[in-house]
């Protein structure tokens, strides 16, 4: 199980809030701008639900990074905590879940190479900042509830054709 502290918490929101003030001001709040960050967002939610395997690992490094360098500039930036703050009910994707969530996986890295209208670094942070708020009791963690169910439901068609 993945712990979050208030330090990756804090990570998360501080990336989140960066990368609105971006898109307010350099991109002139369009909207097609902001989509790219908002769904590679979702995904890092997702990607941290994905407990095991290569994924869960990676996520497992971007939110041990996150929680690190939160705690440096809330212990040593203003002197404060960064105690663990985990939602106390996590939750599981189920096996069609977890197809979506390689799927998703393909779409971004496919987006990250080969689409040169999307920035890579927006996709990246936007991941960064759900994988530090995912698993978090906050508004933006609670997002990762109704991302997890649609997820499964995605993946239903999935599990079915496999076990008829």
């Amino acid at each position: 199980m993945f712990i979050v502290t208030l330090g990756g918490v804090t990570t998360g929101a501080a990336l989140l809030l960066l990368s609105l003030i971006r898109w307010w001001f350099k991109e002139k709040h369009k909207l097609t701008a902001l989509v790219p960050f908002l769904l590679s967002f979702a995904y890092g939610q997702l990607a941290i639900i994905t407990t095991g395997g290569v994924l869960g690992y990676i996520g497992a490094l971007a939110l041990w990074g996150g929680n690190g360098v939160g705690y440096m500039a809330l212990v040593y930036g203003v002197d404060g905590n960064s105690p663990g703050i985990t939602r106390a009910k996590q939750l599981a994707l189920s096996d069609g879940g977890h197809v979506v969530v390689v799927l998703l996986t393909c779409a971004l890295v496919g987006l990250c190479v080969w689409a040169k209208r999307v920035p890579s670094a927006k996709i990246v942070v936007g991941v960064v900042a759900g994988v530090c708020l995912g698993l978090s009791g906050t508004v933006a963690g609670l997002c990762a509830v109704p991302l997890a169910s649609g997820a499964n439901l995605l993946g239903l068609p999935f599990t079915h054709m496999v076990q008829r």
